[in-house]
């Protein structure tokens, strides 16, 4: 009875997730739209442009590792409420990439440079978040991402420092270049784990 309980549980949990990550892909979406459909009413950025692209591909990579959950033999509200808080803090990630108004800041870079500390400790937090979801997911998983794992971590705080720290575009350009770059290698890396 337990076990035909624990089987059961995935796919709800799973379909929580996803109205989350769901909801986070449509903003992104209807950003991406509102910029094709009014391409003059704001100023467009790379900057801008390359995250929102690069937190979309975050949410395909999210979606894609935690099918793992379903070989969890034990399921607690915990770890349910774990994954939800994991799911928001992705969310609010992407709503602040498009906001429903950006008047007051001229355009996308001016105002992803006003919340930067919002945008980058949120994604600060996901690297946090990825260490508790990877152990929760035990140790042949852990085992399946190698070292190439345990870089990610302080490589992504020491991004989210300078982008914090910089307002030059040049340096935001670097950073969102080196975590699209790293992005790319892990996709790389699941479709090699999937061989």
């Amino acid at each position: 009875m337990a076990d035909q309980f624990t089987d059961q549980l995935f796919p709800h949990i799973r379909i929580v997730m996803g109205m989350v990550v769901g909801l986070a892909m449509s903003k992104l979406l209807t950003g991406f739209a509102g910029l094709i459909q009014h391409p003059g009413r704001y100023r467009l950025s790379a900057v801008h442009l390359l995250w929102a692209g690069s937190i979309l591909v975050e949410l395909v990579l999210f979606w894609w590792w935690e099918f793992q959950l379903s070989q969890l033999p034990r399921w607690s509200f915990g770890t349910f409420a774990f994954l939800i808080g994991y799911t928001i803090t992705l969310y609010l990630m992407a709503a602040l990439l498009f906001p429903d108004d950006i008047d007051e800041y001229g355009g996308y870079e001016a105002y992803l440079m006003r919340r930067r500390y919002w945008f980058f400790g949120l994604l600060a937090l996901t690297f946090v978040l990825d260490i508790v979801d990877t152990l929760i997911k035990g140790d042949a998983h852990w085992s399946n991402l190698s070292v190439d794992y345990v870089i990610q971590v302080p490589l992504g705080f020491a991004l989210c420092i300078i982008a914090c720290a910089s307002t030059r575009a040049s340096t935001q350009l670097a950073v969102v270049g080196v975590h699209i770059a790293y992005q790319a290698y892990w996709i790389a890396r699941v479709v090699t784990l999937m061989d």
